[in-house]
This record gives C-alpha cells, structure tokens and sequence, in this order.
C-alpha cells in the first residue's frame, strides 16, 4: 500500500447526509466529518418527497470544504444512500419533479396490484428479492397505473445515491448494490429482470446501465468543480447502497459470521458467493441484495430503530424532549416482558404518532395499553430483539450453517441496551463496532477501485485495526429462550 492517500464519501441516510474525508493509509483509516445536514421528507400536495435540490446542494457544500481541509489531493468520491427510491430525468436530464418518498401511501395495495399480473412466486423467482410495498417496481407501477404524467416525460430512471453522482458527474448509471433494492433486477445474473418489466408492463429503456461497485464512472464536470473551487475528482461507484458499503466495512474473519446494519433500519444477513432463491428464501421472504466482490447480502430488512424515534419525535411534538440515552436508560429500568410488537406490521411503516399506533397494536392482539414511556421503550427494543432471534433462525436454516458471531455496525451499536438484548435473545457472541460503518465502507471502496488496497479482506483487516470494538456476551440466555417461544406461539 502506498502513502496516504484522502477520499470524500458523500454518506446520506433518511434521518441526515453528511460529507466525510477519509485518510487512507497502510495501517490506518481515519475518518473526518466535514458537514452534517438533516434530511426527511416533505410534504407536496399531500404526497411525501425528497427535498433533492436541497440535498444535492449540501453535498456540493460538503465537497468543497473537503477539498479545502484535504491538504493533499483527493483521490475520489462516492455517493451512498437508502435504497428503492428515485429520480426521473427528462430529455434534457433535468429532474421531471422532485422523487418520491419511499413511505408515501401511493404504494399502498401496490404489491396486490402487481401479483395480479404475475404472481407473488413468479415475482421472487425472477428477483430473489423481499416483497416490500416500498420496493422501486411497486413505486413505478403506481406511476404506471396512475397514467403519471411525469413518468410519460421520463427518459431515465436512476435510483437516489446514483443521482447524486449524475448531478456531480454528468454520468447515467445504475449500480449493482443500488440497483439490487428495486426488485426489478434478477439477483441470479446480476440484469434486470426482464419478465418483470414485461408482465407489469413497466418501462424497460429507462433504466441504465448497470456496473459493479469499484467502478470510476466519471469524474467532476468543469462547471461543478469551478463551482467547488476543486479539481475534477474521479467519482467512484462504491457500494452505493448503504447497507453495501456497511458490510463492506464489517471486521469479521472466516466464515460463520452474520451482521446487522442497524440504524434507522436493521438489516439483518450473512454474505454469500451466490443468490439462494428457493422455497425456504420465500417463504422467510429473504433478500438476496447485491454486495461488493461479487458476493450477494442475503438479508432480511427489518423496521429497526424507526420505531423509537417516532416515539421521541412525537412525544417531542407533545412537549416532553428526551434524548435516545435518556429513553433507553428508562427502558433499562422498567418492568421487563411486559408485552410484545411485531416491529415489522405494516402500521408501523408511516411517520405519524407511533406510541398511539404501538397501543393500537397491543390492544388488537388482547394486550394492555401502555402509558409509561420507558416501558414502552423497553417493549420497542425487546421486541426487535426478539425478531432478530427469528431472522437469526432463519438465517441458518436457509444456509445450512450456525452462526458463530453477530457483529451490527452503524449508529444502532449506541443503544447499549439493545446490543446487549440481542445477544441474549439470539444466545450469541455480539462484536459491535464500526459506528460509521457505511462511511468506512465506503472510503475503503474507493481505495480498493484506485488500487490502494487490494481486495475487501485486506481491508476488513484495517478496520479491525483503526476502530475499538465492543463485545457482548449473552445474559439471561433461559429467560429470553422461554419469552421468544412464548412469542412464537402468539
């Protein structure tokens, strides 16, 4: 490996994005966040968007003064983000309207719609991919049912992280790990799924090419680097889906590990040679994403710490203003076991007042409401405990292999309380650690595409070697078995 070398990675997830340099050498990654902004939806004629043009314009903010604090030239930039959403280009490429949400109601029934046309099994058969409402094919199918006329002026479809690095480069592509969210590629090749397209009569010419993560696709345009005060930085295709780059950056050795990205989401899998799309994949509804080195992420996306801070956001909205230590540390001192959620009902998938949607639940399925907020905070984390149990179950069914170790990287690893749950409900060893996982994923990509480092092994390796790791061993390993075979029979 050579000198340092500094890359920018452009990292942006639901809640916030952030610009961050990284500083690449042969025994260090060292991370740096240059700017942090907020991101959520906005409202526009009752449907929830992306605020892009905002976004894109906090981006170029954050480029520019990395470019400034680098004190050597950059090597490169790569865009990561959420999956399934995207933008529409005109014949021009100009944005057609501001994209879509990806819990905005207009896919409401759309997976229904779509089995209509070809069924459920034919559907997972050509993708390998969960049925999600949220997933791309069932937001262009309402567009197509709808007779959208913004889908009529569209020449090109790329999804969210891929139209940043359009607006930053100029270029139209469609990258693999991106691409794998949208249920409308066929994981076994790696191509988009053309019966899918076909049955659901969807555009096929409006989606680009696809190329793998490693891949320079460009680099900045004169205007956009004159605008920047930089030069014209390559711009990489990494694992442009978060999750991606997120595993990318995992420190496991050998083989019998799982992961969970947790955050927002948690994602939940193991990394496999190859897609497994067979009777036990659909029926656990598994996920067989694109990830980097030609692997796939079989995974399972579960609703994860959304439902937390929606409780804080509207217990916010009602006058009470408590940080995430402040609720988990009244989780850890309430009453245990008190009741149990599904994390994944599909009540739970829109923003709105979730304690009140939470109580709704409980007392659909014959349990008692809940007012104190750390109980109910506890119930959020052990139920997501619980279901990482399942998964994990599932996991190894599936794949025929135990798992060994569960590491979970991402911003998730700060609830101490449900780091520790997991390991007792799965009976697992949990290794936590990075935090900015996604960021130093993404970062080690780039290094990999520019040939600094070799390959994903060697790179795991410096992760290992530049982050502290936290380990959970499991407790109450009994208890926790007879509350989940409770759960099961409910």
């Amino acid at each position: 490996m050579t000198a340092v070398r500094k890359y920018v990675a452009v990292d942006l997830g639901a809640e916030s994005g952030r610009v961050m340099l990284g500083s690449v050498s042969k025994d260090n990654l060292g991370l740096e966040e240059i700017h942090r902004f907020g991101n959520g939806p906005v409202e526009e004629n009752g449907t929830l968007r992306w605020d892009f043009d905002r976004l894109l314009s906090e981006v170029k903010v954050g480029i520019g003064m990395a470019a400034k604090n680098a004190s050597i030239e950059i090597q490169g930039i790569g865009v990561d983000s959420w999956g399934v959403d995207f933008g529409l280009l005109d014949s021009k490429g100009e944005l057609v309207e501001r994209p879509y949400h990806y819990r905005d109601s207009r896919t409401d029934g759309m997976r229904e719609k779509a089995f209509e046309l070809m069924s459920k099994r034919q559907i997972y058969q050509s993708t390998g991919i969960q049925f999600m409402q949220l997933n791309s094919v069932y937001q262009l199918l309402a567009m197509r049912l709808a007779n959208s006329d913004a889908l009529t002026k569209t020449k090109k479809l790329i999804l969210i992280g891929d139209l940043f690095s359009y607006f930053l480069c100029g270029k139209a592509f469609a990258e693999y790990t991106l691409a794998s969210t949208s249920q409308l590629m066929d994981m076994k090749t790696g191509r988009w799924a053309e019966e899918v397209f076909k049955k659901l009569s969807l555009p096929r010419d409006i989606v680009p090419e696809v190329v793998q993560p490693g891949t320079v696709v460009g680099q900045l345009t004169e205007p956009i680097a004159e605008e920047l005060g930089c030069g014209q930085i390559p711009v990489i295709a990494i694992g442009a889906h978060d999750t991606a780059s997120a595993v990318a950056a995992v420190p496991a050795r050998g083989a019998k590990w799982a992961y969970i990205s947790s955050g927002t989401w948690s994602l939940m899998g193991v990394e496999i040679p190859q897609a497994i799309v067979d009777d036990k994949t659909f029926k656990y509804e598994f996920t067989n994403e694109g990830g980097v080195e030609n692997t796939i992420r079989l995974l399972k996306n579960i609703m994860g710490l959304w439902l937390m801070q929606e409780c804080r956001r509207q217990w916010q909205r009602e006058g009470t203003d408590l940080s995430y230590n402040e609720l988990t540390a009244m989780a850890e001192e309430a009453e245990p076991f008190v009741a149990h959620i599904d994390p994944d009902h599909g009540d739970f998938l829109a923003p709105g007042d979730m304690p009140a949607k939470i109580n709704k639940y409980l007392a659909d399925t014959g349990q008692e409401k809940i007012d104190d907020k750390g109980r109910l905070m506890r119930v959020v984390l052990e139920s997501l405990a619980l279901r990482y149990r399942a998964v994990m179950e599932a996991i190894e069914d599936v794949t025929g292999q135990a798992i060994e170790v569960l590491h979970i990287v991402g911003g998730g690893i700060q609830n101490e309380l449900l780091c520790q749950f997991t390991a007792n409900a799965t009976g697992k060893k949990v290794i936590t650690g990075p935090i900015e996982a996604t960021a130093s994923g993404n970062i080690l990509l780039q290094a990999v595409a520019t040939g600094q480092i070799r390959a994903l092994k060697e790179a795991r390796e410096l992760v290992r070697n530049s982050f502290e790791l936290k380990e959970y061993q499991p407790q109450e390993v009994s208890l926790w078995q007879t509350q989940y075979e409770q759960v099961r029979k409910t």
